[in-house]
């Protein structure tokens, strides 16, 4: 995950826009519910490693995100993925971190979108750092250059109609080498990173709302899909 929208007022379901940007080769599902263990959680699987990069828990309404975060160690051998993020703060919140050990780990943002907050964790490689955001429309990244995306775009959003304002924001965008963009493409070494998935998210307890694509800067429609409690879908 490389951007994440988050609105956040008194009275309003949290209006959330996730941007995934990864090596154009690693193979991913859709959002669904995919883990036999957190039956309430739907999110996006990473076929590599199982985890994901964003899960909301249908019952609460709570939708937890992980930016990786690069520094000069990598992560140690053994050490968990940082897939595994995401589901375990969708399920236990503010106290995720009794269920993980991070020694190792490599870095990463985790967002927490909750009704009735907005999280984050900065992990480096050695230290934790917790911020509690105010009401508002806020940009997170993955830091470094790309923290010139706010200053680029996180007026537009502010005042952007969520969620097909927002959409309208990557539409007709083209893929690029820069830092500042939303929809980004670069090649080194013979592989390709960039923008391979986006969605919207309207997460309300006990009603999950979605609307996904794997080109959103393409001309098309995006996906849709709606679940329900953890019975089934509706």
């Amino acid at each position: 995950m490389c951007t994440v929208v988050v609105r956040r007022s008194a009275g309003r379901p949290v209006e959330l826009l996730a941007v995934r940007d990864e090596l154009t080769s690693r193979d991913f599902d859709d959002p669904d519910r995919w883990w036999q263990e957190f039956p309430d959680l739907v999110g996006g699987r990473d076929r590599v490693a199982g985890g994901t990069w964003c899960a909301t828990s249908v019952t609460t309404g709570v939708t937890a995100l992980v930016l990786n975060r690069h520094h000069d160690r990598p992560a140690a051998p053994g050490a968990p993925s940082r897939g595994v993020l995401p589901l375990l703060g969708a399920v236990h919140g503010p106290e995720w971190t009794a269920h993980v050990r991070l020694a190792g780990m490599a870095g990463f943002l985790l967002v927490l979108a909750a009704p009735d907050r907005l999280t984050t964790w900065g992990f480096d490689g050695d230290r934790l750092t917790v911020t509690e955001h105010a009401e508002g429309t806020h940009l997170l990244t993955s830091g470094g250059a790309e923290d010139r995306k706010a200053d680029r775009w996180l007026a537009t959003f502010a005042t952007a109609e969520f969620p097909a304002g927002w959409r309208a924001q990557l539409q007709g965008q083209t893929p690029a080498d820069d830092p500042a963009a939303l929809v980004v493409r670069r090649e080194q070494d013979g592989r390709v990173f960039g923008t391979v998935f986006a969605e919207t998210i309207d997460a309300r307890p006990g009603q999950l709302r979605l609307a996904h694509s794997r080109r959103p800067w393409a001309d098309a429609p995006w996906n849709t899909a709606e679940f329900g409690p953890a019975t089934g879908r509706p």
